[in-house]
């Protein structure tokens, strides 16, 4: 099994860098770039679509030839307005070049072409809430299934107020059973307002053959191969994720732990 937490190689350039054959499965890539204004990075995946998410920043953006123009808006993923997002086909070269110091993560997954680069963010991203009382959690859905913007890609980003629990309860989606459940590898790349705080992620299975507690920081990415994985924000700091999941289905079935089961069976509003 690969190391799951993985730490950030610096504050600048690219400080994280995932690929499906490092991490050991078949399915997503994540890239983390962190560059100051008027510098520029590039990149061009064969056989796989990329979403380029301006975390946090503003970038001038090319891809297949085409100039999109100025992108991004929040100084900081807390102002917890919706992201600028490019969908980027495979086979096509793309450029940012910062305006602003600039946080862009590139996710990828496996594709076979044919639709067009474009903006798919921040406009169709609607700011949704999950859960109640001390597992409520604010989604912006980039590319969840709803959406027909990609071929693999699932991507969403979270915020999780301080005191409260997210990606809970544990839930996995590590089967490919379709409609009971689909195989989904799974990123998350965490951040903590105010930075120097922690957060706390589990990644286990139900049969105990992985069982690993992680404590989070500013800028850590975990890795989720398999099992279930609740993370939880301690009293004082605010925790956002970035999630990308790809898998042999673009659809999101999971099941929740049959310990657990019963806390969002208590918490469903009556049909």
């Amino acid at each position: 099994m690969p190391n799951l937490l993985r730490k950030p190689s610096g504050d600048h350039g690219q400080v994280h860098r995932l690929t499906p054959q490092e991490a050991g499965w078949s399915y997503v890539g994540f890239d983390l770039h962190r560059l100051e204004a008027d510098e520029t990075v590039h990149g061009l995946l064969e056989g796989r679509e990329a979403i380029l998410v301006i975390v946090e920043g503003k970038a001038r953006i090319e891809a297949g030839g085409k100039d999109f123009g100025e992108m991004g808006e929040r100084a900081s993923v807390f102002e917890k307005t919706p992201p600028h997002c490019l969908y980027v086909p495979p086979g096509t070269a793309w450029k940012a070049s910062a305006t602003t110091a600039l946080t862009l993560a590139v996710c990828s997954a496996p594709s076979k072409g044919g639709r067009p680069a474009r903006i798919i963010g921040p406009a169709g991203i609607d700011k949704v809430t999950r859960g109640k009382d001390a597992n409520t959690r604010f989604i912006h859905p980039i590319a969840m299934e709803e959406r027909d913007v990609a071929d693999s890609l699932l991507v969403t980003e979270v915020f999780t107020p301080s005191g409260n629990w997210s990606s809970y309860p544990p839930h996995r989606h590590d089967e490919d059973d379709f409609p009971r459940m689909t195989y989904l590898e799974e990123t998350y790349y965490h951040r903590l307002d105010p930075p120097q705080g922690f957060g706390f992620q589990r990644v286990f299975t139900e049969d105990g053959s992985l069982d690993e507690t992680m404590t989070v920081k500013d800028g850590d990415l975990v890795l989720v191969p398999k099992g279930h994985h609740p993370c939880g924000a301690p009293y004082g700091y605010d925790m956002y994720y970035l999630n990308v999941m790809a898998g042999p289905l673009r659809k999101w079935r999971f099941e929740n732990h049959p310990d657990h089961d019963w806390i969002a069976q208590r918490d469903t509003p009556p049909s």
